[in-house]
């Protein structure tokens, strides 16, 4: 059974552990584990003589109970992509139309009219995986495409592809694309896309913090051993919760002055803005994974 209504996990929980949809002994070993949501993939990590087996481990799970959310990957329906109908993704739809699960990652999304039709039908949030130029581009309108529609990231290894680029830094911009048309849409911080460089550990520590940094909430990940790397890098610092929480307390004293904007002790000046991003430090310490997130905030 789900976790409960609008617990999608969006806006809380740092680590989406991918897993294969054929594989039902990895998947309950990733939902014992200590990754915060799980992603049964029914798309790329599944080979096409194992896609029934796959949805049948999704029907399985559905009906069962569990402590954190659960998100399906199906396979690109070419409706949200503005093709011609995949069989895969078709299959995939009539079974997660019935599936009790917390949402489902649309790959290949570009067509907003398209997604709208696919959430009516579909019934459950949607979170859409920006992999093309074309999604890119259409991002604010993706994600506002349907009141379903939960989050946007994006696919970078198809981007890159799409995009003809070799260059990790050249898909900065889509990021802070990302990130801009998400909150404009009032939608959670979006996640950080997989680190496909299961042994650089190192980098994918330090890509973790730049992307917590530059506005992302959380990140994909494709190994267990990547969670924890990932845990610490989306967690403030024991110096930035002190510096927060500080701020928070120095709020009360000048709220009994009547000020509004003012210097703290520490000779900062202190708005609205900077309070709120004092806030989101402090909520980045209290690990909610199965708290229920709202599935869309207001901007």
């Amino acid at each position: 059974m789900s976790t409960g209504p609008g617990t999608t996990g969006l806006g809380v929980a740092r680590s989406w552990l991918y897993v294969p949809g054929h594989r039902a002994d990895l998947v309950a070993k990733a939902l014992a584990g200590e990754a915060e949501a799980v992603v049964v993939d029914l798309e790329d990590a599944v080979a096409a003589g194992a896609k029934d087996a796959a949805r049948s481990t999704v029907a399985d799970l559905a009906a069962g109970p569990r402590d954190r959310p659960l998100w399906v990957r199906m396979n690109a329906p070419g409706e949200a992509a503005g093709h011609a109908d995949d069989p895969w993704g078709a299959a995939d739809a009539a079974v997660l139309a019935r599936a009790d699960v917390d949402g489902v990652r649309v790959p290949k999304a570009s067509d907003p009219d398209a997604v709208a039709r696919l959430a009516d039908r579909l019934g459950r949030p949607l979170h859409l995986l920006l992999e093309s130029a074309l999604g890119v581009e259409r991002a604010f309108a993706l994600a506002t495409a349907h009141p379903l529609v939960a989050a946007v990231s994006l696919g970078e290894a198809d981007l890159a592809a799409d995009l003809r680029v070799a260059d990790r830094a050249a898909l900065e911009w889509a990021r802070q694309r990302v990130v801009v048309a998400s909150r404009a849409a009032g939608l959670p911080s979006p996640l950080a896309p997989v680190w496909t460089d299961l042994p650089d550990l190192d980098g994918l520590a330090l890509d973790s913090r730049t992307a917590r940094d530059r506005g992302f909430w959380g990140r994909s990940v494709i190994h267990p051993r990547q969670v924890p790397v990932v845990h610490r890098a989306f967690a403030a610092t024991a110096d930035e919760l002190a510096r927060a929480r500080a701020l928070l307390d120095s709020l009360e004293d000048a709220g009994a002055r009547g000020e509004t904007a003012y210097r703290d002790a520490e000779g900062r000046f202190v708005d609205p803005a900077v309070v709120a991003g004092a806030r989101t430090v402090l909520a980045r310490a209290v690990h909610r994974s199965a708290v229920p997130a709202e599935t869309r905030e207001t901007p």
